[in-house]
C-alpha cells in the first residue's frame, strides 16, 4: 500500500490504494476523511473493511490536510461543496476510478451527500459515517472546545503528527467555517432531494458533533432507499470506538451494490 500523488492541474493530491484494482464489477471504495482527519487517521479501518467486504479502496489526503498540497485559493465556509463538486470529480477521473462508492466520516459524509446529489455516473452508492446534514448547538459547543485545545497547544502538537505544515491552515479551514455566524454544512434541502443512490447512514448513540436527528434529515430528505444505523457506547468515530460492528454494516449494505 505505497503512497502516490495525484497531480491536478492546481494541486497535488495524496493517496493509498488499497488491494487490487477494481475488476470483476466490484468498485472502488473511496474513502473520505473527518474534518481533521488524513490517511493515518483513519487508522487500518479501510484495509480492514476492504479485506472483509473483499473490494479494491482509495484513501486519500484531501486539499490542505496531511500530505496533499495547500488550497491555491481560501475556500472559506463553501470548502466541502467544493470539494464535492470540482475537486473530487477531478481526482476520481485522474485516478482512473469509474466505478466507486463512497464511504465518508463527519465532514467526509457531507461531501459524500454533496458529491451524491450531483448524480455522478461512477457512484453506486454511499456511507456516512457520522455526516452533518445540518449545524446543531452541540457540535458548535464541541468545536469551540477543540478551539481552545488547540489555541493551549495540546491539539496542535497532536495534529502536527499527521500534517505536518498543513497543520494550521487544516485546522483553521475547519474551525473557522463551522463557527462562522449561520453557517451550514450543506444546502440539505436543495441537494438531499437529489440523492437517488441508496445511501446508509450511521453514527454513534452518544455523539458529541451531533444529535440522531443528522440520520433522520438524511433518510427523511433523500430521494432513493437509506438505511439509518444507531451504533450503541460510541461518539463521534463509530469506525474507531465500534470497528467490528461497523464493517459488519457496511458490508452488508454494499454487498448488493455489486453487479
Amino acid at each position: 500500500m505505497a503512497d502516490f500523488h495525484v497531480d491536478l492541474p492546481d494541486r497535488r493530491i495524496r493517496a493509498r490504494r488499497i488491494g487490487p484494482a477494481a475488476d470483476g464489477g466490484r468498485p472502488t471504495l473511496v474513502f473520505l476523511h473527518e474534518g481533521l482527519g488524513c490517511i493515518e487517521m483513519w487508522r487500518d479501518f479501510p484495509a480492514r473493511l476492504c479485506a472483509h467486504a473483499r473490494f479494491p479502496g482509495f484513501v486519500y489526503d484531501r486539499t490542505g490536510y496531511g500530505q496533499s498540497s495547500p488550497w491555491p485559493a481560501d475556500p472559506g465556509v463553501r470548502y466541502m461543496e467544493i470539494e464535492a463538486d470540482e475537486v473530487l470529480p477531478r481526482l476520481l477521473a485522474a485516478a482512473g476510478i469509474d466505478d466507486c462508492i463512497l464511504v465518508g466520516h463527519s465532514d467526509g459524509g457531507t461531501i459524500a451527500l454533496n458529491y451524491a446529489a450531483n448524480g455522478p455516473p461512477p457512484l453506486r452508492g454511499l456511507v456516512t459515517i457520522a455526516a452533518h446534514a445540518v449545524n446543531e448547538p452541540a457540535c458548535v459547543s464541541s468545536i469551540v472546545k477543540a478551539r481552545e485545545a488547540f489555541a493551549s497547544g495540546a491539539l496542535r502538537r497532536r495534529l502536527a503528527r499527521y500534517h505536518g505544515e498543513n497543520v494550521d491552515g487544516a485546522f483553521h479551514l475547519w474551525n473557522d467555517a463551522w463557527l462562522a455566524p449561520g453557517f451550514e454544512p450543506m444546502d440539505a434541502d436543495g441537494r438531499l432531494p437529489r440523492i437517488e443512490v441508496p445511501v446508509q447512514a450511521i453514527q454513534g448513540e452518544d455523539d458529541e458533533y451531533g444529535s440522531e436527528l443528522q440520520v433522520g434529515i438524511i433518510a427523511g430528505k433523500v430521494a432513493g432507499y437509506c438505511e439509518t444505523r444507531l451504533i450503541p457506547d460510541c461518539g463521534h468515530s463509530p469506525h474507531l470506538q465500534q470497528p467490528d460492528r461497523v464493517i459488519a454494516e457496511i458490508t452488508r449494505f454494499i454487498a448488493p451494490l455489486v453487479l
